[in-house]
């Protein structure tokens, strides 16, 4: 595992850290996180099957 792979897991880590806790307080309701996390789950599938079929 070389410095290229450990430096962007460090920062998406780091964002990660940064955006949760706004995100959690921003859908306090059940029913609200669930379909906010489905859409941004569907939005990273999507991103990622795009990218693995460009960079293929």
């Amino acid at each position: 595992m070389g410095l290229e792979t450990i430096v962007p897991a460090i920062s998406l880590i780091a964002v990660l850290i940064l955006v949760l806790p706004a995100f959690l307080r921003s859908n306090s309701k059940l029913k609200q996180f669930l379909t906010n996390l489905s859409i941004w789950a569907i939005i990273v599938l999507a991103v990622m099957i795009v990218s693995y079929l460009i960079f293929k």
